[in-house]
């Protein structure tokens, strides 16, 4: 965009200072972004294009936003934390009172860019230590937050809705593929009873949804240059959810030896080495409000998701590749293949799963929750 354009935009925000100069910042796949730079000693600022095909409700969306941030802020300043303003985002309302501004054509808004931070990319034991421990304290934060928050992705990771969709665009076969995975759709029914475990215990009143991130990984963990955990980032999916999603998503990326969409199924396996370095610190600061039924299938969420995304691909290939961007005919049907050597992989170390989060866990206590974790969460 034209910078009188950019311009014009931040003149809507209760922004201060004179500002000098709007200029693209990064390279996100979703909301276009750019860095707003001001005169003197008034902040710099990061404005960014909401991307409303994928966030239809732009209202619900950023009023879901400030109030986690708002919640997160408050819970810092209990604890008299230092720094507070370098570690949660303070996004700026327009001159109509609202956290967003619509040009007639796009959503814009606007935060306070933090100065002097890095970002990591690396996937180790290390970092997956920091990734857990990061996101199970961003879950605890947000375990008690007062007001209820709307699904910004309506059924983002709802299996039992993926399931129902595979089963519709197989009877549908509008691309005539469904000869060619038979084999993988009877794979994927004869595990959906025991994969869509969460939903079932939601219903009996065992299992509730709670605030995730829904999106975690270390791209999404701001740092100081001295590599101290600022701020989570990224709250566009901020959103009821069960807590497998934090726990299940990360490892389904991170502790794949392969890529995603891996065509040599050899390369593609469990890594769970990864699992015990997460589950560590993911325990370390979540294990204070998680139930006992969460904390025991954590294991289970560790295989949902690999599942749940290997159905996911398996859907848009039947369905002749219309979600998904693909580089080659069967590129969906790559990464279907990939997912589900994954889960199974997974599958296999459930019992080993199992037996380290049972270490690293105390008894449960008079409440029926787990007692504090036990000294060997030391790093």
């Amino acid at each position: 965009m034209e910078q009188k354009e950019l311009l014009n935009i931040v003149a809507n925000f209760d922004v201060t200072g004179k500002v000098l100069d709007v200029a693209p910042l990064g390279n996100g796949l979703i909301n276009t972004t750019y860095k707003v730079t001001t005169e003197g000693e008034a902040p710099d600022y990061v404005l960014q294009h909401i991307n409303n095909q994928i966030f239809p409700d732009v209202d619900m969306l950023m009023n879901n936003i400030i109030h986690v941030t708002d919640h997160i802020r408050k819970k810092l300043e209990a604890n008299n934390t230092e720094d507070i303003e370098r570690k949660c985002l303070r996004f700026v309302p327009a001159k109509d009172g609202k956290y967003y501004y619509f040009d007639g054509q796009r959503y814009w808004r606007i935060m306070v860019y933090i100065p002097d931070t890095t970002s990591m990319t690396e996937v180790t034991p290390e970092t997956s230590f920091i990734v857990g421990e990061t996101f199970g304290q961003f879950q605890s934060w947000l375990a008690d937050i007062p007001v209820e928050l709307g699904e910004t992705i309506k059924d983002f990771h709802n299996l039992e809705f993926r399931l129902q969709q595979l089963e519709e665009a197989t009877k549908e076969n509008r691309s005539g593929r469904v000869d060619n995975v038979r084999d993988l759709i009877e794979a994927i029914q004869a595990r959906a009873e025991e994969m869509t475990k969460a939903e079932r215990l939601q219903r009996e009143g065992k299992l509730k949804k709670r605030i995730c991130h829904c999106d975690t990984k270390v791209d999404n963990i701001l740092f100081d240059k001295e590599g101290k955990v600022l701020c989570v980032i990224d709250l566009d999916t901020v959103m009821p959810n069960f807590i497998f999603s934090d726990f299940g998503d990360y490892l389904r990326s991170a502790a794949n030896t392969g890529k995603e969409d891996d065509p040599n199924l050899d390369n593609v396996n469990f890594n769970i080495e990864i699992f015990k370095s997460f589950t560590k610190g993911y325990l370390r600061s979540a294990g204070v409000f998680l139930t006992p039924v969460e904390i025991e299938n954590l294991p289970y969420a560790a295989k949902l998701f690999p599942y749940m995304q290997a159905v996911r691909f398996l859907i848009d290939y039947i369905n002749g590749d219309v979600y998904y961007k693909t580089q080659y005919a069967d590129h969906n049907l790559v990464r279907a293949r990939a997912q589900w050597k994954l889960f199974e992989s997974a599958d296999q170390h459930e019992i080993e799963m199992n037996i380290f989060i049972k270490q690293i866990v105390g008894q449960r206590g008079p409440a029926g929750q787990y007692n504090n974790l036990l000294n060997t969460f030391q790093e």
